[in-house]
């Protein structure tokens, strides 16, 4: 209305928030409403009808000059066709892990640890269904559903695939004779308190501050929901980055250890691919794609769960599964035999089973060899020792102690074990001689 006027029609009409009017966008005249009133009631005309009614915004604006839309379109048959995808996917999964179960006593699957392939398979399923947690308008409920199985799927598949590669890491790495051998339960003791973290943050996470659905604009200006971030998720994302560095520093550990069906290194590579694949997403998330539509990101989450997930799959239960269906699953690798590869190097500890007789005897060989040349040595050395202590000792043409005599290498070497025993009778029947003499 004008300041300090009463006159009729010294006003003029708004259109409420949430409505606009597209011939009069800056407000109705009060003079000109009137007119158009009046010919409204007398019949004359319907242009007040007509000019001075207000339309609704378009859904999802607070305020509009016009009928654009505020909301981002969502492409539904693309989606669909992802999300059935991402569930076809889950349910192979379950598929596989129920065959896993079955053929379990398969010596392909017995020396991979049966328990620890079917929890990494549970970990790959649930990571699927984070496709499902993100494919409608997303709310309070389904942004829990998104964090936790986003986290907690990645948890189980990424910890399970570690504790296996981590026990061939602390195999390899012994020195000792005597081998060091790991049991699933005892993986398990270690793997269950790295779950139940998470499963506590997590619960605190979703009591204390809830994840909720938020809006935010693309690169258009349109709004669609996202789930909030706050540094609960930062904080979540600086711990597993620690977690995937120490698994990539076990992985490199054991680049050169050899492993029963290649296992640890397929086992590697899967865990180099979910690291990659992981902080590589992050990446065009923050800088590449920041302001992405709401199909955009669900293709991206797409992408990942497939690199990462279906990935490793292919890895870990691909040659098995082709093994098994040549008739070749309870047949040893020949490489392994070769390479005479023990139980120290199984994923799970068993190795090759007692009945393989040639492996156990070709160990006890190996056994025997060693302890042999220990023998050697401290013969050696006993002798050597004696001369130091006795320098009135002269030594004899192409004993031990001669510059030119090679003998120095008897203890270590094959060919001159029986050439060393020899020489050391001799230098025994020198030294009684020199004794009776004294």
């Amino acid at each position: 209305s004008t300041p300090y006027t009463w006159s009729r029609g010294a006003y003029q009409c708004l259109c409420k928030r949430g409505y606009y009017s597209v011939r009069h966008p800056d407000g109705f005249n009060g003079t000109i409403m009137e007119i158009a009133w009046k010919e409204h009631q007398d019949n004359i005309s319907n242009y007040y009808a007509d000019v001075f009614t207000c339309l609704k915004c378009a859904p999802g604006c607070d305020a509009c000059s016009g009928p654009e839309p505020c909301l981002a379109d969502y492409n539904w048959p693309f989606r669909i066709s992802l999300l059935t995808i991402s569930i076809g996917c889950a349910i192979g999964t379950i598929l596989l892990a129920g065959y896993l179960f079955h053929h379990r006593k398969v010596k392909v699957f017995k020396v991979a640890s049966p328990i620890f392939l079917l929890i990494t398979l549970i970990g790959c399923a649930i990571m699927y269904l984070e496709m499902v947690a993100i494919f409608p308008f997303l709310d309070t409920s389904w942004c829990i559903v998104t964090k936790w199985t986003r986290h907690m799927g990645f948890c189980i598949t990424y910890t399970s695939l570690l504790m296996k590669t981590w026990r061939v890491s602390l195999t390899y790495r012994v020195k000792s004779a005597h081998k060091v051998k790991l049991t699933d339960q005892q993986l398990l003791q270690w793997m269950v308190p790295i779950l139940l973290v998470m499963l506590i943050y997590l619960g605190t996470w979703t009591i204390s501050d809830t994840p909720f659905a938020e809006f935010i604009h693309d690169q258009n200006g349109l709004k669609f929901r996202q789930c909030s971030y706050n540094w609960w998720d930062h904080s979540l994302a600086i711990g597993e980055v620690f977690f995937l560095a120490w698994g990539i520093r076990v992985c490199y550990n054991v680049r050169n250890a050899e492993s029963l069906y290649n296992e640890a290194r397929l086992i590697s590579y899967a865990i180099y691919n979910i690291a990659i694949v992981n902080i590589t997403m992050a990446i065009i998330h923050l800088f590449i794609f920041p302001e992405a539509g709401p199909d955009i990101k669900y293709t991206l989450g797409f992408v990942r769960t497939q690199l990462s997930t279906t990935t490793t799959i292919a890895l870990v239960f691909g040659p098995k599964i082709s093994r098994v269906f040549k008739g070749q699953g309870d047949k040893w690798d020949q490489k392994a035999k070769v390479r005479s590869i023990t139980a120290s190097f199984s994923l799970n500890g068993v190795g090759l089973v007692p009945e393989e007789s040639p492996d156990l005897y070709q160990e006890n060989e190996e056994l025997k060899e060693q302890i042999q040349k220990l023998a050697h040595q401290i013969e050696f050395m006993k002798t050597v020792h004696m001369q130091i202590n006795n320098r009135h000792l002269k030594p004899k043409p192409g004993g031990y102690f001669t510059i030119t005599s090679t003998s120095f290498q008897a203890p270590f070497s094959k060919s001159n074990m029986s050439s060393t025993q020899t020489q050391t009778s001799k230098t025994e029947e020198t030294l009684s001689g020199s004794a009776s003499k004294g």
